[in-house]
């Protein structure tokens, strides 16, 4: 054991978890505290499709984030590509990690500007969770496909993947997740209406940084390009 470290010293007493240590005015209180004025607070959520009793200490948006990263959608993105196929190796980026840098690369941004990371987190792992095998080419050849039925976007299917696919939770269909995230999927297809929250535009930029980065990266490491070839690029 550690000498430095005494659990008699922690405050917890026996039986705080099982009495819920933790409650909702806790994580109102760390957004109170860390969160900008501009930005989106967990209290202010409209809520869900059906409505949930409060978690005792996680908030709405952080519930939307385990929901979705315990989702089987989210899983089997570890199976889909970016761009370049399995069989090329196993060093470029899947769907999976892709996603996982955009949440990494926009969760720093929101912290600088001091916006809710619960929420950014949740928008980002659900940003690309609608996408099919084969990245844009299954998207094509899909919409090709269903083209008599409207074509096919992977940014609605993500919506009817967490609204309606998803069975983890028996007493409604898909995840029920907050209005705000779900909007923020909805304006990736739309673009109407107002201006998205600031969470949203900092998950768009984020994507943009990550594909525009390690797109690249993964063609040097293949050597389908090379270094030499980008330099004067503006």
């Amino acid at each position: 054991m550690n000498p430095r470290f005494n659990s008699a010293s922690l405050p917890i007493q026996h039986g705080d978890f099982g009495r819920g240590a933790a409650r909702d005015s806790d994580w109102k209180q760390r957004e109170a505290l860390l969160l900008a004025s501009y930005a989106m607070f967990g209290r202010d959520s409209e809520g869900r499709r059906y409505a949930e009793e409060p978690h005792p200490y996680r908030g709405p948006f952080q519930r939307d984030r385990d929901r979705i990263l315990h989702s089987s959608a989210f899983r089997r993105l570890s199976g889909k590509m970016q761009v370049f196929t399995g069989d090329m190796g196993d060093y470029h980026r899947t769907r999976l990690t892709h996603t996982q840098e955009v949440a990494t690369i926009a969760r720093t941004i929101g912290r600088v500007l001091r916006l809710n990371e619960d929420l950014i987190e949740a928008l980002a792992l659900v940003h690309d969770i609608g996408h099919p095998p084969y990245g844009h080419s299954g998207e094509d050849a899909l919409g090709e496909c269903l083209r008599d039925q409207g074509g096919f976007s992977h940014n609605r299917f993500a919506l009817t993947l967490v609204e309606e696919l998803e069975t983890r939770y028996t007493p409604y269909p898909g995840l029920n997740l907050s209005r705000e995230v779900l909007a923020g999927q909805d304006f990736r297809i739309t673009h109407d209406g107002a201006a998205p929250l600031l969470e949203v535009q900092v998950v768009d930029l984020a994507d943009s940084l990550a594909y525009n980065a390690h797109d690249v990266d993964d063609a040097l490491a293949l050597g389908l390009i090379q270094f030499q070839q980008l330099q004067g690029l503006e």
